[in-house]
C-alpha cells in the first residue's frame, strides 16, 4: 500500500498523540474514502440535473441566508 504524508498543526498533533488507542491512518483512510464517495455522488447527480448555474446560485444563496438567520437567533 502506498504511503501518504499529511501535515497537521502542532496543537492537533499533540492532541492526537495523547489518544494512543486511535488508529489515525484508518481514520484518515475512512475520511478520504467518504470524501471521494461524496464527490462522486454529487458529480453523478450533477450529470443528471437540468439546473443551470444560476439556479444553483439562487438555491445556495437561500440556504446560506437561512443558515445565517438560524445562527443569529442563538
Amino acid at each position: 500500500m502506498p504511503t501518504l504524508s499529511v501535515s497537521v498543526p502542532e496543537d492537533l498533533r499533540q492532541k492526537m498523540s495523547r489518544m494512543e488507542e486511535v488508529n489515525w491512518s484508518a481514520v484518515a483512510r475512512k475520511a478520504f474514502e467518504q470524501k471521494i464517495n461524496d464527490i462522486e455522488f454529487v458529480r453523478e447527480l450533477a450529470k443528471k440535473s437540468k439546473m443551470t448555474a444560476k439556479d444553483v446560485k439562487e438555491i445556495s444563496d437561500k440556504i446560506n441566508s437561512s443558515a445565517t438567520n438560524r445562527f443569529l437567533e442563538f
